[in-house]
């Protein structure tokens, strides 16, 4: 029986060789190009990083960010050029923080298209768009052998540490592989209800937990994550997409100082 001081065990998602869950935080990287050729330039380079594990496809800034077929035929290309690293791909809408507008009925529609084509290894879905269409995305990904990152951004300010959790626990609900929220601090004190958040849901969720407290002030929540119970962060190499973001070399770096602290014998 699991308690208080014994959380239970992630559930580990080995993709490609990287075990998301297990040991240090996975490194992201997001690919934020406005062209395919810029894109894939820049996925190069981030698959040629030792730095980074993961890399986000952020499909919203691109110039065909609505063209399902578009889309598909670049997606092999991306996967190549990241060198072998997972994919997780992302369509931010501007509701949350993103590049473009969309319909939720249309946002179903391109990522079911593309979760048919195994345009990628992951998915990012925003938990607020329409239950209906979510529920067939985590359906559909699941099918297709795919995991589902499940998000919520608020770019403005940090809830109180109770909706963090509730929130948290309705991406479970709803059949999240990852949970993800990113949340904006005024204070300090908004990074403390973040961490807290992160702790309190780690004591009962078996799932990896991707959490961030955005901005200058919320650095800290991308570095200390593990601690908190955080399997996933994200760095950059070139163009941050969200505030707050530092350099994944820079990054590794002191994720793997704590790592190998918290392995020390007492």
């Amino acid at each position: 029986m699991t308690n208080a001081s014994t959380p239970p065990a992630v559930r580990i998602i080995a993709v490609k060789g990287v075990q998301i869950g297990q040991g240090a935080p996975k490194t992201i990287v997001p690919i934020t190009g406005k062209t395919a050729a810029e894109q894939l330039a820049q996925a190069q380079r981030i698959g040629a990083n030792a730095d980074t594990d993961v890399v986000e496809w952020r499909i919203d800034y691109l110039d065909i960010a609505s063209d399902a077929k578009a889309l598909i035929k670049l997606a092999p290309q991306i996967a190549a050029a990241a060198g072998g690293k997972p994919v997780i791909l992302t369509f931010r809408t501007k509701a949350e923080g993103g590049a473009t507008a969309i319909a939720d009925a249309d946002y179903g529609k391109l990522y079911a298209a593309l979760i048919k084509a195994h345009a990628a290894d992951l998915y990012d879905v925003e938990m607020f768009r329409d239950r209906a269409v979510v529920q067939a995305i985590v359906a559909a990904a699941h099918a297709a052998g795919a995991y589902v990152v499940m998000s919520n951004h608020d770019f403005h300010a940090t809830p109180d540490t109770a909706e963090i959790v509730a929130r948290l626990r309705q991406q479970q609900a709803l059949g999240a592989d990852v949970l993800k929220i990113a949340v904006m601090p005024q204070n300090p004190g908004d990074v403390l209800k973040l961490l807290d958040a992160t702790w309190q849901l780690r004591q009962s969720s078996d799932r990896p937990l991707l959490t961030m407290s955005m901005g200058p002030v919320g650095v800290v929540s991308r570095l200390s994550g593990e601690t908190f119970g955080q399997a996933m962060t994200f760095g950059m190499i070139g163009t941050a997409s969200a505030p707050g973001q530092i350099e994944v070399g820079t990054l590794r770096g002191i994720l793997t100082t704590l790592d190998n602290a918290t392995k020390k014998p007492q």
